[in-house]
């Protein structure tokens, strides 16, 4: 149990000490920032979704930088096999007249902190690879299971998909990214201040100001936060009315979803939502925290019908229409 409101106050002041040392090394991207502290406080996995240039790579490694855990990246390519991903046996020879014998050899996605960099560059074959590291914390090779290092966190970049060479990342992985961030242009300012920042002879660096205990302190807090019934309720019915079967749900989504979320869904809403309290300062879920978590939690979620992509309509617009529909603001 939370002991005293200095023990949660001193926790919270540690993530936001973390989101100023971001703030040292990436300009702008507040809400690209937030969701992502928001998503590794509750213990899951993000996707970040933009053009190459936007500095996803670097907002992830500078996240590690100042949250002391260990990183690791994988470049995802045509070529990039699951082995490359999770490592293989080796044989290792013994000592003359010793035997050989197979030791595993770890791959990069024993780390605290994997950056899956443009995941989706890679076949479905080497993605599948990820679906058991990313749901059981373990990876299985040569008939052995081997724990994952904890914290463990897979924070994957995204092209957009209509750019070439991308391959769509199938229902059962993205479902279990917790987030889908999407990482959009700097502001004209935004950009007068990277261009000075990155051309100057000075290197700015994240500074270590919280670590791995700090993390699950402040995970163990959010579970705390309590969640009433009608909020409850709500959640429920935002994530039912994501189905196109749903009598709640607004005729945008009978007419363009196949598919609305699951039960990750709601449990991504929930869980997000007491995080966004937590560090507001609050030890209870309103209605503009599951307002504020619906976009990241659901828009990969949404499965778009045929017509929907052919006219481009986007998952943001029709969960804007839910939570209007549910009577939440914006």
């Amino acid at each position: 149990m939370i002991e005293s409101k200095a023990e949660i106050a001193e926790a919270v002041e540690r993530i936001h000490a973390v989101r100023r040392e971001i703030a040292k090394v990436i300009v702008g991207q507040e809400a690209v920032v937030e969701q992502l502290l928001w998503c590794l406080i509750a213990g899951g996995h993000a996707l970040l979704e933009g053009v190459p240039g936007l500095g996803k790579t670097m907002l992830v490694r500078t996240a590690a930088d100042a949250l002391d855990l260990t990183f690791s990246r994988i470049q995802f390519t045509p070529d990039l096999m699951p082995s490359d991903i999770t490592g293989t046996r080796i044989v290792e020879f013994g000592a003359a007249g010793q035997p050989a014998a197979f030791r595993f050899q770890p791959g990069p996605i024993f780390g605290n902190l994997v950056l899956a960099d443009e995941i989706n560059r890679a076949t479905p074959k080497t993605q599948s690879a990820l679906l058991e590291a990313m749901q059981e914390r373990t990876v299985t090779a040569g008939g052995e299971t081997h724990p994952l290092p904890r914290p463990f966190f897979v924070l994957a970049t995204q092209n957009p998909l209509e750019q070439e060479g991308t391959y769509p990342l199938p229902e059962a992985q993205l479902d279990r990214f917790l987030l889908k961030i999407d990482v959009g242009y700097p502001s004209r300012e935004e950009l007068k201040a990277i261009a000075l920042r990155t051309t100057s002879a000075r290197e700015t660096k994240a500074e270590k100001v919280a670590g791995a205990e700090d993390l699950h302190r402040v995970q163990r807090y959010a579970k705390e936060v309590l969640i009433s019934d009608d909020m409850l309720d709500l959640a429920v019915r935002i994530v039912m009315s994501t189905h196109p079967g749903e009598a709640d749900a607004p005729e945008a989504v009978r007419r363009h979803v196949r598919y609305g979320a699951g039960p990750r869904g709601v449990q991504a809403l929930i869980g997000i939502a007491k995080v966004r309290a937590l560090l507001d300062g609050r030890l209870h879920v309103s209605r503009a925290d599951l307002s504020a978590a619906a976009g990241p939690v659901l828009r990969h979620r949404i499965v778009l019908g045929y017509e929907a992509i052919a006219s481009g309509v986007r998952p943001d617009e029709l969960i804007a229409g839910v939570l209007e529909a549910a009577g939440v603001g914006p």
